[in-house]
């Protein structure tokens, strides 16, 4: 765990409070490191944000893998417990023992998540492209569950209506939308407000599934038999394909567990684990074992879910559940942007605005240009499928494909980073990724119906990224034709210097070795130099959060001369002239107002012979000219930036 003081407000994102710039913080072990929150508000908390998605999914999950068991029309018990012995197992093996026993252990320096696990894995290997292409293509499958949940979750909640009264049915998608607008509209107010009842709401929510089924269960205590994993090998035997259809259904009731891990550097490991085990994972197997005592007492019941509660709760639970699929959404939203902040950091994206939405917690964080293009996505699926037995077709691949990929890298890190053999990591790894390639295998089933939504979203969303990555890399070896090595620039400027002025000039760059463009233009334009010139380079290291005694370092390289590494995790936000004044310790006195930023700004154009073929050229292009401007990103007061202009071809 990352041993910080994490915002008490359920909802907030990681990250350190005593310094949410610059995330000072030592790194440890252990849930001490919460400081002043208490161990029951991360409990509470981590119910309302980590297993929201988890929570929603009875409203549909049983429904729908029922489906194929009455494609013949007839019903049979066997089949019914079937059902219900696999989505039981399914949350025991995958959410209890992957997510909550495993995976929860493997963070890196106490952040979790796909991009985490792929930078922990890539450094085990020393640094491998496979395992790049494979977190890319985790992140890019996350962004695809991140535009389905609102969609599948709202819809399914909205649709309870119809049995309130049917008068609704022709409302249900208006009403859907209109949720839609006012969930993401409201993002950019920041959550902590909001997120202060994500956690009591989600409790009551999961004690209501839990209340709701006992009396059916009572009625049918046969339903118990459904622990025994005979039931399921059975139906899985039985059915042939049916099987797999089933199965591609059953993978809905433990789509919200990637969220466990995504937010395991907000709550910390045991919260989480307690959350599960003492409220969430009791509460779901009530519900499950309710539905299947409602449809062995009416088999031909259409809607398990909302028939569990008597006629005076169905208003109330139609209410407690809609407020639920919100809360739901949320979670999936906030991680999208936690995602985009480190795939920015990682250089998988260019830079965005990144607004922070509260001034006590960092990791509270608000991405306009990802807010607009989900809430575009949301919209345009729910529109398209109407509803969400539609939907749960598109829901399953993104998921199967982020937790096949995420148990994938977890083989990694047991072998390599935990020094385990690779026999023993297989064997505790294997079961998983077996049981979750029979899921991806009945989702692909769905292909046609709908699955083909994610995969579309996700092909884009790589297209996007590895052309960013390449379009960098091309740009950056075409510029070092034309490079000066830096101690050769200096040397000769001791020899013949150049007139010198007041002041502190700071050139960014990327490549420390190199001078920097808009060094070499001011002194071929102004032929000045300042009397202080820092060559400064931002580094984003592998950890969420730098350590404050790497943060920054100095070298001199001459009277005139100096050059800075500053380093920021992932999870931060780099804040350049906070960071500068940490070197006052070390001699070096900056004041912001005797001092001049130079920046680069280059002017890229498509070559007729470059490295990628012209439509990526333009793709890179259009992304390059949409980057957040490096003034904003790196926190530079705008009237001290001075911007030097250069044209490059792509």
């Amino acid at each position: 765990m990352t041993q910080t003081s994490i915002p008490s407000v359920p909802g907030a994102q990681p990250g350190p409070a005593a310094h949410p710039e610059t995330g000072s913080g030592e790194h440890g072990s252990g849930n001490h490191g919460h400081g002043k929150t208490s161990f029951w508000t991360l409990v509470v908390g981590s119910v309302g944000v980590v297993y929201g998605d988890i929570g929603t999914s009875p409203l549909y999950a049983f429904r729908e893998a029922l489906g194929p068991a009455r494609a013949d029309g007839i019903l049979l018990t066997e089949e019914v417990l079937g059902t219900t012995s696999l989505i039981l197992w399914a949350l025991l093996l995958i959410v209890t023992i992957k997510y909550v026993v495993i995976l929860l252990r493997m963070d890196n320096n106490g952040e979790g998540g796909i991009l985490s696990l792929m930078a922990l894995a890539r450094k085990a290997l020393g640094g491998s492209r496979i395992v790049f292409m494979l977190g890319l293509l985790g992140a890019s499958l996350f962004y695809g569950d991140a535009v389905i949940t609102p969609a599948i979750s709202v819809l399914s909640a909205v649709e309870g209506l119809k049995l309130v009264t049917p008068a609704f049915e022709h409302y249900v998608l208006p009403i859907t939308v209109a949720i839609i607008f006012a969930l993401f509209m409201v993002q950019s107010r920041g959550t902590s407000k909001v997120a202060a009842f994500f956690g009591p709401i989600m409790v009551v929510w999961f004690l209501a599934l839990g209340l709701a089924a006992l009396p059916h269960i009572v009625s049918r205590p046969e339903v118990f038999q459904a622990f025994n994993p005979w039931y399921a090998v059975h139906y899985l035997l039985g059915h042939g394909t049916g099987a797999l259809v089933a199965l591609g259904a059953v993978f809905l009731a433990v789509t919200g567990a990637e969220a466990l891990f995504a937010d395991l550097g907000h709550f910390g490991r045991r919260p989480i684990q307690v959350a599960w085990l003492g409220l969430v994972a009791p509460c779901l197997t009530l519900n499950y074992l309710g539905q299947t005592a409602l449809v062995l007492n009416v088999p031909d019941t259409t809607d398990p879910f909302y028939q569990l509660v008597p006629e005076w709760g169905l208003l109330p639970m139609v209410i407690l559940a809609t407020i639920a699929t919100v809360t739901a959404s949320q979670a999936v939203i906030t991680g999208a942007f936690s995602l985009s902040r480190q795939a920015i950091q990682l250089g998988l994206l260019p830079r965005l605005e990144i607004r922070h939405t509260s001034e006590s917690h960092s990791g509270q964080i608000f991405l306009p240009q990802v807010n607009i293009l989900l809430l575009i996505g949301v919209v345009v699926l729910a529109i398209l499928f109407r509803s969400s037995s539609a939907l749960a077709s598109a829901y399953g691949i993104a998921v199967t494909g982020t937790m096949l990929l995420t148990a994938s890298m977890g083989f990694i890190v047991l072998w390599k980073s935990w020094k385990w053999s690779p026999i023993a990591a297989a064997a505790a790894i294997m079961p998983f990724i077996v049981i979750e390639f029979l899921f991806l295998l009945s989702n692909l089933l769905k292909v046609f119906e709908g699955g083909y939504v994610p995969l579309v979203l996700a092909g884009m969303l790589i297209i996007v990224m590895w052309t960013w990555v390449r379009g960098v890399n091309i740009l950056f070896n075409k510029t070092r034709k034309t490079d000066v090595p830096l101690l050769e620039l200096v040397g000769m400027l001791e020899k013949s210097p150049p007139h010198h002025v007041r002041g502190t000039a700071v050139f960014l760059t990327s490549d420390p070795s190199i001078a920097p463009a808009a060094l070499l233009h001011n002194l071929k334009h102004n032929k000045v130099l300042h009397e202080k010139n820092v060559i400064l380079t931002v580094e984003t290291v592998d950890t969420p959060r730098a350590s404050e005694a790497d943060r920054i370092r100095m070298e001199p390289i001459g009277p005139h001369f100096s050059k800075i590494v500053m380093k920021f995790g992932y999870m931060e936000q780099p804040n350049i002239p906070r960071t500068l004044t940490l070197l006052k310790k070390q001699g070096f006195k900056f004041d912001i107002m005797a001092t001049s930023f130079f920046l680069s700004r280059r002017s890229i154009r498509p070559a007729a012979h470059s490295g990628m073929p012209l439509w990526q050229d333009r793709i890179f292009i259009t992304l390059a000219k949409n980057a957040n401007d490096a003034t904003d990103f790196f926190q530079i007061p705008t009237g001290r930036v001075v911007e030097v202009g250069t044209q490059v071809t792509v």
